[in-house]
């Protein structure tokens, strides 16, 4: 069951955010949430566990390979290790598509970094098209 983030579930969530964005801790990802950082995040629940999230937002900037604004864009998709393969993530993409159609978007994007070759499976396997591939680049002044 898909559900948004709440006060009563966010300490599940960002647990979850932690295991995906490591750099961050989860006091940080909590205070965050609490500055509206974070505003479209929805669990999903199994047998009253919190055991997936995903993170959405709608970018009216620029979005790589989109030629629409706004873009439906997932910020983070994650579900744990041993609920993988199971149906979730689709379930979760499902979601993001239906959430972004209600927002009047015609495309979905998202991305992962290049040497995340499992992200790269996923989005492919669920219908993503690879828009770009690009290198960045920063000179600290």
């Amino acid at each position: 069951m898909i559900v948004p983030v709440t006060k009563e579930n966010e300490s599940s969530w960002a647990k979850l955010c932690v295991a995906l964005w490591p750099d961050l801790t989860v006091e940080a990802v909590l205070k965050m949430n609490h500055e509206g950082m974070f505003k479209n995040e929805f669990l999903y629940i199994e047998d009253g566990e919190a055991v997936a999230f995903l993170s959405l937002a709608l970018r009216y900037d620029y979005v790589e390979g989109t030629d629409s604004s706004p873009v439906g864009y997932i910020e983070g998709i994650y579900v744990a290790p041993e609920f993988r393969r199971k149906g979730i993530a689709e379930k979760l993409i499902d979601h993001a598509r239906k959430w972004s159609i209600k927002y009047d978007c015609t495309e979905l994007a998202s991305d992962c970094v290049h040497d995340n070759t499992s992200g790269q499976a996923f989005h492919t396997s669920t219908g993503f098209t690879e828009a770009n591939r690009i290198v960045c680049y920063t000179m600290k002044l």
